[in-house]
């Protein structure tokens, strides 16, 4: 099961203290106190993992390491290690403690700064002076921050599957890609989403959706959220249903509940399980398309021809996505 919704604490480290001591040795008798170390910073990091947020559903307080003290003879203490949180790519951190801005992990490998570790304490060799020879002074080691955090997975995928349930979402997917998603003939199959790879493209297959699902039904709106970070859509319409455009209908009713503008999104509309009807029925249904002034594709999985339509189709995505503008001047 994905976990994309958690709320943590995170620690900083403290700063260790400052030490007040003096040299014993002769004529060296001044003050020999080190500083305390900076506790360690807390940063979360981006990772292909889609499951990697799993680690926070029982582990709840995550703290970095605290300074160490300061010691004699001008040693100051260790500073504290740092604390890394991976987080799959599409996290998106709340800081629910400041309500300020929120951190979205959009890269592999991205690094952010979400607590800083507080500063060591100065030692009493800092605070001499010529009129305070033997100072006697020294710092606390200031506290690190916390934070109440929410992380959010919203997937980052070039191309999201969408549609009712059952409508072969999943079985397409695994076809295109290695994915093993799994597949039945009963609604809900996908209870989360899968994802696979078509060369450059990620490709998102997000569970079914049914009217009311805007408002929670069904498998609600944790997966309508995953539609929102996708940049193009494959709505997915079963040639075997009863009223294909009013399935369409339904799925874009439900998006535009959620946030209309996914529904700006570029989108492509695929009579799916074409092999389970009569051509004339496959014919009906694409006229019908057309009088609301959609195009569509017919595929079934176990049709070669009709698979290499959808492959084109992505191969121009993949195009699409290397182009680089011309810097060149008319």
């Amino acid at each position: 099961m994905i976990i994309d919704d958690v709320k943590i604490t995170v620690l900083a480290g403290h700063g260790g203290k400052g030490l007040a001591v003096f040299s014993k040795v002769v004529n060296a008798l001044g003050p020999t106190g080190g500083s305390g170390g900076n506790g360690g910073d807390i940063f979360l990091e981006g990772v292909a993992d889609l499951g990697a947020l799993r680690q926070f559903r029982f582990k709840k307080v995550l703290e970095a390491e605290n300074g160490k003290n300061g010691k004699p003879s001008l040693n100051d203490g260790h500073r504290g290690n740092d604390l890394t949180l991976f987080v799959p790519v599409g996290t998106v951190c709340h800081n629910l403690t400041t309500n300020g801005k929120d951190i979205e992990i959009i890269k592999i490998g991205q690094r952010e700064l979400i607590a800083r570790g507080g500063k060591g304490g100065r030692g009493n060799f800092h605070f001499r002076s010529p009129i305070n020879t033997s100072p006697r002074q020294f710092e606390q080691g200031r506290p690190g921050e916390t934070f109440e955090l929410r992380l959010e997975l919203k997937m980052i995928a070039d191309v999201g599957f969408i549609g009712l349930p059952n409508v072969g979402k999943s079985s397409l997917l695994n076809e295109l890609t290695r994915a093993n998603s799994k597949v039945a003939n009963y609604p809900f199959t996908t209870l989360e989403p899968n994802l696979g790879v078509y060369y450059d493209l990620i490709l998102a297959d997000i569970p079914g959706l049914i009217e009311g699902a805007s408002e929670g039904k069904g498998l609600g709106t944790k997966f309508l959220r995953h539609i929102e970070r996708t940049k193009i859509l494959f709505h997915f319409v079963s040639a075997d249903s009863q009223n294909p455009i009013e399935d369409y209908n339904t799925v874009r009713k439900e998006l535009e509940s959620h946030n209309k503008e996914l529904l700006e999104k570029p989108e492509y509309i695929f009579i799916s399980k074409s092999d389970t009807v009569e051509k004339s029925d496959i014919k009906k249904i694409e006229n019908d398309f057309k009088g609301i002034g959609k195009d569509s594709v017919v595929i079934s999985i176990i049709d070669s021809d009709s698979l290499k339509n959808v492959q084109k189709i992505l191969n121009k995505l993949i195009e699409e996505k290397k182009a680089v503008p011309s810097t060149q001047e008319l």
